[in-house]
C-alpha cells in the first residue's frame, strides 16, 4: 500500500490484531514501518496494558501527528517530564511510556518501527484475548 488515506488503512492491521481494531486502531505495514491511524471517541489511557512487559511500559518509539485532540505521554518511574502533543503538532515519544488520550475526540497518525510495533501489538492483542476468555 504505497499510497493511501489513513481512513482507508485496514482495521486492526489487516486482521493481525482484530481485537485492537475494535478500539479504533487501523494500520498498514510498509517496508520497515507500521503506519497507524487511531480514532478514539472518549478519553482513553494505555496505562496497565504493558503490565507483563519490562518496566510495565511501552517498548516502542512513536512518531506521529495529531489531527484532533491531544496525546499525553507519561514516562513513569523516570526523570522525564510528561509530554503533550496537541492538534496540529508532530511528536516523537521514546520507549518507556504509556499514552493518555485526554479528549473526547482524538485522531492521530503514527509511523512506528514495524518490528517494535508488531511485538507491542501482539502483546496487547494477547492480553485482550485473555480478558475476553475470562468473561
Amino acid at each position: 500500500m504505497p499510497v493511501a488515506k489513513p481512513s482507508d488503512f485496514p482495521v486492526g492491521g489487516g486482521g493481525r490484531w482484530p481485537l485492537c481494531g475494535q478500539g479504533g486502531f487501523k494500520s498498514v505495514h510498509c517496508g520497515d514501518l507500521e503506519m497507524g491511524h487511531t480514532v478514539l471517541h472518549q478519553p482513553t489511557s494505555s496505562e496497565g496494558l504493558y503490565d507483563t512487559l519490562p518496566g510495565n511500559v511501552c517498548p516502542c518509539p512513536h512518531y506521529g501527528y495529531v489531527f484532533v485532540g491531544s496525546v499525553r505521554c507519561v514516562y513513569p518511574d523516570s526523570d522525564f517530564a510528561d509530554e503533550v502533543a496537541r492538534a496540529g503538532e508532530v511528536y516523537f515519544f521514546q520507549p518507556g511510556h504509556y499514552l493518555v488520550y485526554e479528549e473526547d475526540e482524538t485522531e492521530v497518525l503514527e509511523w512506528n518501527p514495524a518490528a517494535a510495533l508488531q511485538f507491542l501489538m501482539d502483546h496487547i492483542e494477547d492480553k485482550a484475548r485473555r480478558m475476553l476468555e475470562e468473561t
